[in-house]
């Protein structure tokens, strides 16, 4: 079964930043993911616009953006604009959900949505025709290198059933948590994009922990 793999940049050496990317670049990854936290939606602080437009110009990879931020709508343009080419909002930071997604896709990004680990699926129906992708946090968000949330699997299948339903192409992105021994089990249950951080960069060999990852 064929799946993406998308290393999350959040993990990285930031001292190394531009050995990492390089790495990437050399690797099997279909994306590179990229973490976006403001410290109030979520409680920590990652990167913003310098980093990114750092990142711009040296990855080789599609820039997949997740907003763990407040009023993400504020900054579509900024984002798309610093190389986004997904970007993904969560549910629970979005009033106008529908209205966010309309704006994501007319800047030509694709647009998804991330549900936390207890917003349930079915909260998406209405908008999942409007969807890209659908992001699952598979952990608590806010911090990598977070045990694994056994109930994603079971979520995971019940948005695999409402996706089939409304004949919604979006795929199912599992962010958190993502290792050598789950990858399977998440591909088998439905998944079709694997975000994985401290699996990949804090790997001996991370080049080899990708191609794993991908050949699942």
């Amino acid at each position: 079964m064929f799946h993406l793999v998308a290393p999350s940049l959040l993990s990285a050496n930031f001292l190394k930043l531009e050995e990492e990317i390089s790495m990437v670049n050399r690797s099997e990854a279909d994306w590179l993911h990229l973490d976006i936290m403001d410290g109030v939606f979520v409680p920590n602080i990652s990167f913003g616009f310098p980093i990114l437009n750092f990142v711009k110009r040296i990855t080789e990879k599609p820039m997949d953006v997740h907003l763990m931020i407040v009023e993400p709508n504020r900054y579509i343009d900024h984002f798309r604009e610093a190389g986004a080419e997904i970007i993904t909002v969560h549910y629970e930071a979005c009033t106008h959900l529908h209205r966010t997604l309309q704006a994501i896709r007319q800047t030509g990004a694709k647009a998804g949505v991330s549900l936390n680990p207890h917003t349930p699926v079915n909260l998406l129906r209405e908008v999942v025709n409007e969807l890209d992708l659908v992001l699952l946090m598979s952990v608590n968000p806010g911090f990598g290198g977070q045990h694994f949330i056994e109930q994603t699997y079971r979520k995971i299948r019940e948005l695999k059933a409402l996706l089939n339903d409304q004949h919604s192409r979006a795929q199912i992105e599992i962010d958190g948590g993502v290792t050598l021994e789950n990858a399977r089990p998440l591909v088998d249950a439905g998944a079709d994009i694997l975000v994985a951080g401290n699996t990949v960069f804090a790997s001996s060999d991370p080049l080899l922990t990708i191609h794993l990852l991908k050949s699942c």
